[in-house]
């Protein structure tokens, strides 16, 4: 059985490797566009758990997939994530002038070239998962190719967070509207970082089908908790400003139904996450610490 501390190890790890990844990707040329190549590895390289990147890479070796191969995929998983960071951030959407500790893409250089250093990360995420020395098999690249898209588009995290911006000028008075958003929004390219790890694998059906309903879960426990450390955290700890959410009236599960409330849901998700994971037996062990660290950060 892995122990939270394993499971801190083993988190570290896998981002200290595909920090390796994403700058050996991110080694431009100077030239004309140096300050593109410049402002893409100071979004990309700043830090963070690289939560998503270990989802993929971790479902990889429990369903016996190629490490160097998810690796790979796993850096553009995080690219993809990194420029809806940078997106977000800008004046137009949250106007943050904080992320990881350090000040904002926009902030560091300029609203323009924050811009089309998110717009870039996020094409050469598709350029990396459509390379054949990510995967060997054509079949494989397609999928990888296709479920990033469907993650980040109008059906998954590009209309969770248009649902989000609507969220601030009208009433939210559902959990079920309330959890459709951070599905969307959040939850989506989880569980395209879990599924993808099993087809990296080529795993069967079932091997996917558990490890995207791992995902959706462990994607609303992920947000719930988000929101809960919004309301109730430090903007040091968090590397961002915190209390974001109650200052601009969005609707949150915390805002709808209190702290208590908000945390026996994440609770209620997290633990239904981990049960997707028996099929897999003690193999996936560091996905159930994974579901336990989301509920230990926020209580």
């Amino acid at each position: 059985m892995n122990t939270p501390d394993s499971y801190t190890a083993a988190l570290a790890a896998v981002a200290s490797d595909v920090d390796g990844a994403i700058g050996d990707l991110l080694t431009g040329s100077t030239g004309d566009v140096e300050t593109l190549w410049d402002a893409m590895r100071y979004a990309a390289l700043a830090g963070g758990k690289r939560l998503r990147p270990f989802l993929v890479v971790t479902a990889a070796d429990i369903c016996g997939g190629d490490r160097s191969s998810a690796l790979r995929v796993a850096a553009a998983v995080e690219m993809m994530h990194t420029y809806s960071l940078v997106h977000d951030d800008l004046p137009a959407m949250d106007d943050d002038d904080l992320r990881r500790g350090q000040p904002t893409l926009h902030r560091k250089f300029d609203e323009a070239t924050a811009i089309l250093a998110g717009d870039a990360l996020l094409t050469l995420a598709f350029e990396v998962l459509a390379d054949p020395v990510t995967h060997s098999s054509p079949g494989v690249r397609s999928e990888l190719v296709l479920g990033l898209a469907r993650a980040g588009g109008p059906d998954g995290m590009a209309g969770g967070q248009m649902l989000d911006l609507q969220a601030e000028r009208r009433d939210i008075e559902s959990d079920a509207e309330v959890l459709r958003l951070e599905a969307m929004k959040t939850g989506a390219l989880f569980v395209w970082s879990c599924e993808a790890g099993a087809v990296v694998a080529e795993s069967g059906d079932e091997a996917r089908r558990r490890m995207r309903a791992f995902g959706a879960e462990f994607g609303l426990a992920f947000q719930i908790t988000d929101d809960i450390l919004d309301e109730t955290g430090d903007a040091a700890e968090a590397g961002k400003a915190v209390g974001k959410d109650s200052a601009r009236g969005k609707a949150t599960l915390v805002s709808l139904n209190g702290l208590d409330a908000a945390r026996e849901a994440a609770e209620n998700h997290a633990r239904a996450a981990v049960e997707n994971l028996d099929f897999f037996g003690e193999k996936a062990d560091l996905l159930r610490a994974a579901a336990g660290q989301l509920i230990d950060r926020c209580v």
